[in-house]
Order: structure tokens, then C-alpha cells, then sequence
């Protein structure tokens, strides 16, 4: 919330990952179908 806060008068958006993917895990231990299904189902914040 806070980095969406700070870049807001930027004009970024910034979205969050759906689901599968634990926070702070590594993207080199994440099998290809939990990650397309995180991207597609990600959610603006």
C-alpha cells in the first residue's frame, strides 16, 4: 500500500498476484502452470 501510494501521481498501476505464489517465494521454484494462472488472475490494488 505504501509503494501504491507513493507512485499514484505517476500514473502506474500496480497489481497482486492471485493466488499460488507465496510472498517473498522464489520464481525459479514455481512450476509453469501456477504461474500463468497467478498472472492471469491478478487483481488491481
Amino acid at each position: 500500500m505504501y509503494i501504491q501510494r507513493q507512485i499514484a501521481p505517476l500514473g502506474v498501476q500496480l497489481s497482486r498476484l492471485a493466488r499460488g505464489l507465496p510472498t517473498g517465494g522464489d520464481l525459479d521454484y514455481v512450476d509453469s502452470v501456477t504461474l500463468i494462472r497467478a498472472l492471469e488472475g491478478r487483481v488491481a490494488m
